[in-house]
């Protein structure tokens, strides 16, 4: 009986990027285009559905980065974006933070909140 031969992994692939919060700010004011940072919690089936789809929507395409703040070893940064409930998403383009996100973690509704989100002004971040 022959064994299966993995496939080689595809390391150019968009992937999600986990962020810790002493690189934070460093790393969004850097990362240029489109940015969704979503916390999450090992613990939390929402943010495993979440992160799904976003993953979904990176090997689809999407022109977006994805970056994973895990909640409970980065308190600082969940006060500091007044993250109320898991997951929490919030929007970055070039730099500038747009709005926290609020939508059905299905790639289609999230595409759409994307957009209109874009379509509004930076405002301050929290």
């Amino acid at each position: 009986m022959r064994t299966a031969v993995p496939a080689p992994i595809n390391r150019t692939e968009p992937q999600v990027i986990p962020l810790e919060e002493p690189d934070f700010h460093h790393v969004m004011s850097q990362t240029p285009g489109v940015a969704l940072v979503y916390f999450t919690h090992s613990a939390c089936s929402s943010c495993r559905v979440l992160a799904r789809s976003l993953t979904e929507m990176l090997a689809a395409g999407d022109d977006l980065q994805v970056f994973a703040v895990d909640a409970a070893h980065n308190m600082g940064l969940v006060r500091e974006m007044e993250v109320f409930h898991l997951p929490a998403m919030f929007l970055f383009r070039d730099g500038h933070f747009h709005r926290p996100l609020d939508s059905e973690p299905t790639p289609a509704r999230l595409r759409e909140v994307i957009a209109s989100t874009l379509a509004l002004p930076p405002v301050e971040a929290p």
